[in-house]
């Protein structure tokens, strides 16, 4: 199995979270002070620069009001 940071499928996943984002009307500073971390931590999660755990990622969809099984299943197809 190939690494997934930067791969096509990854892309994806990162759009969808910047796009989640900014149809909320947020800013990575307010996501990252909503997580109680510095702003380049969004920065470097949505520049693909760092993964996401799993338990960072479902901090991030709660941050954003989100469904974080929404975010998954639409990278399965």
């Amino acid at each position: 199995m190939p690494k997934s940071l930067r791969s096509p499928r990854h892309q994806r996943f990162l759009a969808q979270l910047i796009s989640l984002r900014n149809a909320k009307g947020m800013t990575q500073e307010q996501v990252a002070e909503k997580l109680g971390r510095p702003q380049s931590f969004v920065a470097k999660y949505e520049g693909g620069e760092r993964r996401l755990d799993d338990i960072e990622f479902l901090d991030v969809t709660a941050a954003l009001d989100a469904d974080p099984c929404e975010i998954l299943l639409r990278l399965r197809s």
